[in-house]
């Protein structure tokens, strides 16, 4: 999405390195990992941490972002969401673009044809994104845990209520009224979703631990 702002810290790179000290000796040729978990827990940041270390480490990654899948553009749906609040989940999102996507990646395409959120204009274009010599795709959002085509589920395990400072450092809402109801409504969808991953980010970013296999979803 063009116009969102990224906040690198160390604590991103240091988890970054261990998840991507978790995931080479498994990963072969073109292989997803998705990063999911609740707004502001720093899954944008953790993928482009690892796209990058995984491109130091001969295996250049791409990075596809949930946002850019929604139905509408960001300020547009956040007026949607106030007319209706009901619709906040899943339905507002294209993920079965999304999964094509992941199964053209899986498939060898060089470009995937997909959506562009423009934030500052309000407006969804497309583009080609060449992934053509790339070996690793990293998708991330808040409902990305749940996708098919996934080789490796990393979960963020921090709730909205532990975030809301990196919401702010974002230029996101403070957490209060209109905005808690919307995300105590992901909270209960993305919360349901942490039993799927093989790797979950402990909340205070103090390691990432293993899910047990009868519970990861690779």
């Amino acid at each position: 999405m063009k116009g969102d702002r990224l906040s690198v810290k160390e604590h991103h790179t240091r988890i970054a390195r261990q998840v991507v000290e978790l995931l080479w000796p498994r990963m072969v040729d073109r292989y997803v990992v998705s990063v999911g978990g609740e707004s502001g827990a720093g899954k944008s940041e953790i993928a482009h941490e690892l796209a990058r270390l995984l491109g130091e480490g001969g295996r250049p990654a791409a990075v596809i972002q949930m946002d850019d899948y929604f139905v509408f553009p960001p300020k547009t749906n956040h007026e949607m969401r106030r007319r209706n609040i009901e619709q906040v989940g899943q339905y507002e999102v294209k993920l079965d673009f999304m999964q094509s996507n992941l199964r053209s990646f899986k498939q060898g395409e060089s470009l995937l044809y997909k959506p562009l959120v423009i934030y500052d204009e309000d407006r969804i274009t497309t583009e080609l994104l060449d992934v053509g010599d790339k070996s690793a795709l990293i998708v991330e959002g808040t409902y990305v845990t749940a996708l098919d085509f996934v080789d490796c589920r990393v979960f963020i395990d921090r709730t909205y209520r532990d975030t809301e400072m990196e919401r702010l450092s974002r230029g996101r809402d403070r957490i209060e009224g209109f905005i808690a109801d919307v995300l105590e409504r992901e909270h209960r969808i993305v919360c349901g979703q942490r039993n799927l991953a093989d790797l979950v980010v402990r909340r205070d970013f103090s390691g990432v631990d293993v899910f047990p296999a009868e519970g990861g979803g690779g």
